[in-house]
């Protein structure tokens, strides 16, 4: 395939086509939003900018990793998220690995934010853009994390256009150290069906693309045909 599988910080130079997956739980979260009427979600770089960002523009939510917190709506969790009617509205999100890798890659001419409630969509999108070979980057633990690279070598089996079973990756990502975490409670914000939620095999008919507008990093959804939402 010729694909590169990269953490964070082996990032060099600007790839030319970026797929950065966070399973747990950052483009889990997005997709969720978005199937919650989100118009569109700002990647922030810190803290502090995404509590200025929601403070400079009016009716905007921010949400990041960990226990609920002064100045935020919502937390880095899809069980929590998915009850919220967010129609309309503009999330900005920071988390401590997903929004990292997306800004890192920001200037790449395609950037996708993939987890696998979007993996089939997201095949289907490079392999309808003809965009190959492609950088994943994996978000967690330094490119280490087994749920987000198992999600990336599945998204790259899957631009082949080959049949690929996908249980043996999601049995991967379902025992990993990030899902004991969110299991056990170790994570801040978890929320007991998360882990169920993360490991939803294309649940989402879209891809998400990560576009700069202006001076933001922004991530909107794209449809895909012949994609299909997975049963419910």
């Amino acid at each position: 395939m010729g694909h590169h599988f990269v953490g964070i910080p082996e990032l060099t130079g600007v790839p030319r086509v970026a797929v950065v997956v966070d399973v747990m739980r950052a483009f889990t979260v997005a997709a969720w939003a978005f199937s919650r009427g989100a118009e569109r979600i700002v990647l922030a770089s810190t803290v502090g900018e995404a509590l200025a960002l929601k403070a400079s523009r009016p009716g905007w939510l921010a949400l990041k990793d960990g226990a609920p917190a002064p100045g935020f709506d919502e937390v880095n969790s899809p069980g929590r998220l998915r009850s919220r009617d967010v129609t309309g509205r503009t999330l900005v999100q920071k988390t401590t690995a997903g929004t990292v890798g997306a800004l890192a890659v920001a200037d790449a001419p395609l950037v996708l934010c993939a987890s696998f409630v979007v993996a089939g969509p997201t095949a289907r999108f490079l392999q309808a853009h003809g965009r190959e070979p492609v950088t994943f980057v994996v978000t967690g633990e330094e490119g280490r994390a087994e749920e987000d690279l198992a999600c990336a070598e599945y998204i790259g089996h899957r631009m082949a256009g080959a049949a690929v079973e996908a249980a043996p990756y999601l049995h991967r990502a379902r025992t990993s150290r990030a899902a004991a975490e969110l299991a056990g409670g170790l994570r801040g914000g978890s929320h007991p069906d998360d882990v169920a939620l993360c490991l939803e095999l294309d649940r989402f008919p879209f891809a998400m693309v990560a576009r700069r507008e202006e001076s933001l990093t922004v991530l909107r959804p794209v449809t895909v045909p012949g994609a299909r939402p997975s049963p419910s």
